[in-house]
């Protein structure tokens, strides 16, 4: 797959950005707000952006004239916007990091700057320190303790490893800016990015070349990048305005890439494992290559020639964690292979404006066949999902209707009918069994009531499986990564009960889900539960979100069979019903 293009999401904050650059060169509030005004726009609209731009049709927005929708065309179809890149090069990067800080506007940022020089959060945390702040006027005391009580609160949010599919986008971008630099013979992430981990640190890049200098130079001066913070002859480290990402890229000798790409993949356990085994058998194994005991270099063309050197099968990077992968390799035991984008045919758990998705049935199902898919499950919620929009049960018929005219006009695709009922307190679910009945795919999720303990949280998950009707278990804990934690739940039980009732788990990809995560997947393949990876997806962007599902199986050591949506739809829905009716 693709990677996603700019999105309304991302066009949006470049305008705001803009809006806040034009304030800070003291703009007239007119021109300001109308940048502001066309962000609004963007995120409230339902339509495809996409198709907005390649149709000519932006200036059917309100309030955004041909000046504007130049703009944001150019911003679609090139992923950057000159008129911005001139902006930011009037003023130093960190202006606009100052202007995330908590009662901190233009005004007083421009008065920082012009009178104390300061730039960034860390030379305001300074001159607050000294005591040089309270000095200007408009500012005091109290003004000064206040800001550093703010940097303190952004320096907490922005001190969090960040969710993977926030960065995966800048790394994809920069590592295709990489492959263009003439001379370079292989690039690649390493590090967690390349684990495919539920979040990242900074980010590791590697590249092998000639002559590093044009390689380095590349990232030095990519779009986005807001500091250069060191470059030397074989690495340069900068970090992104998107994001506050620091990104380390290493280039050297391609007879030194695939070592050093273990070295840098991680994790420190997984590799500190190998160096052990290697040396055990007569070998010193480093990111300069793998020398025998004489001190003989010995050539590694690439990750699997390391692995085959120790007798062992190759361990992919998502398997890297020294979690009984190595014991596994050496005795070939390891899952082959595992579970790729390319093995899926379709879309699972999806919503559109039926209830609360952005994008209608047919732009769905059009998105998604773009894909190279065949099939999506609409799942809008069910009736108690009151504040999502739910469907009451009169509302699915109408939806039934809608669903048959797509699939005639979208040739070659088809929608299943679908939903995602509520898991109630009682463990009951949320519409009668003579409804769900009719439905190809239910899932069945909890949405509210996380605060039950484990047990009463537990018996409730149990209770819904043994309704006969319930296909799929949607998002099984709950959480929300950096921002809720998953309810207390005996996940051994209700795997167990999944086995036991031919109940398929969900691992769903939205990034701050990501739920199933790892551990649980592989706890799931153990027993022989059957999975399906996920989009959750509520727009046409959140089909993207698969890749993120697929990852998190993988890391579960899931393979193509422990999958059931890299089946047909016939054959998916068939085994779905059979699944249950089966035990």
């Amino acid at each position: 797959m693709n990677p996603p293009p700019l999105d309304k999401a991302a066009v949006a904050k470049i305008l705001r950005d803009v809006s806040l650059l034009l304030q800070l060169k003291g703009e007239n509030t007119f021109k300001v707000r109308a940048y502001d005004t066309a962000a609004d726009r963007l995120t409230g609209m339902t339509q495809d952006l996409t198709i907005l731009v390649r149709e000519g049709r932006l200036q059917e927005l309100p309030g955004i004239g041909q000046g504007l929708a130049e703009k944001i065309s150019e911003l679609v179809t090139t992923g950057r916007l000159g008129f911005y890149e001139e902006l930011k090069a009037e003023f130093p990067p960190g202006l606009l990091e100052l202007l995330q800080l908590p009662d901190m506007g233009p005004k007083k940022v421009m008065a920082l700057f012009k009178e104390l020089t300061v730039s960034n959060v860390a030379e305001l945390e300074k001159a607050c320190r000294d005591g040089r702040v309270r000095q200007l006027k408009g500012f005091g005391a109290k003004s000064e303790a206040k800001i550093l009580e703010g940097i303190a609160v952004y320096q907490r949010v922005h001190g969090k490893r960040k969710l993977l599919g926030d960065v995966l986008p800048t790394v994809d971008g920069l590592l295709e800016r990489l492959k263009a630099v003439p001379g370079v013979i292989r690039v690649s992430p390493a590090g967690s990015v390349r684990r495919r981990a539920e979040t990242v640190g900074d980010v590791d890049l590697l590249a092998s070349a000639a002559q590093a200098g044009p390689v380095l130079d590349a990232l030095a001066n990519a779009p986005g990048v807001a500091v250069l913070i060191g470059k030397g002859e074989s690495k340069c480290s900068v970090r992104m305005t998107e994001g506050d990402l620091q990104v380390d890229l290493r280039v050297l000798p391609d007879e030194d890439f695939a070592t050093a790409l273990h070295h840098f993949t991680g994790s420190k356990a997984h590799h500190v494992r190998l160096r052990g085994i290697g040396q055990d058998q007569g070998y010193k194994i480093s990111e300069w290559g793998v020398h025998d005991k004489d001190g003989k270099k010995l050539p590694i063309r690439d990750e699997a020639d390391l692995y085959r050197l120790l007798g062992m099968q190759y361990v992919p990077p998502e398997l890297r964690e020294d979690h009984g992968e190595i014991e596994a390799a050496q005795e070939g035991r390891l899952p082959e292979p595992l579970v790729t984008m390319e093995d899926v045919r379709g879309v699972v758990h999806s919503h559109s404006t039926w209830s609360d998705g952005k994008n209608s049935l047919e732009e769905m199902a059009r998105a998604a066949q773009a894909l190279g898919l065949q099939y999506l499950t609409v799942t809008e919620h069910s009736q108690a999902a009151v504040y999502a929009g739910g469907l009451k049960e009169d509302d699915l018929q109408r939806q039934w209707e809608e669903i048959d005219r797509v699939n005639e006009k979208v040739r070659g695709f088809r929608l299943l009918k679908g939903i995602e009922v509520d898991i109630l307190e009682t463990g009951a679910l949320d519409y009668r069994d003579s409804v769900l009945e009719q439905l190809e795919v239910v899932i069945a999720s909890v949405h509210v009531r996380h605060s039950m303990n484990e047990e009463q949280m537990t018996q409730r998950v149990l209770n819904a499986m043994d309704n006969p009707f319930l296909n799929i278990i949607g998002h099984p804990t709950g959480r929300l990564i950096h921002e809720r934690e998953p309810y207390p739940l005996r996940m051994e039980a209700v795997l167990d009960r999944a086995a036991e009732r031919g109940v398929v788990m969900e691992v769903n990809g939205k990034p701050a889900r990501l739920d199933l995560k790892a551990e649980h997947v592989r706890q799931a393949v153990q027993r022989g539960v059957k999975l399906v990876v996920s989009a959750d997806a509520h727009k046409v962007a959140d089909l993207h979100h698969l890749p993120f599902a697929v990852a998190t199986a993988r890391r579960g050591w899931a393979r193509k069979g422990d999958i059931l949506n890299t089946l047909p739809a016939e054959r998916f829905i068939s085994t779905l019903k059979a699944q249950r009716a089966s035990r």
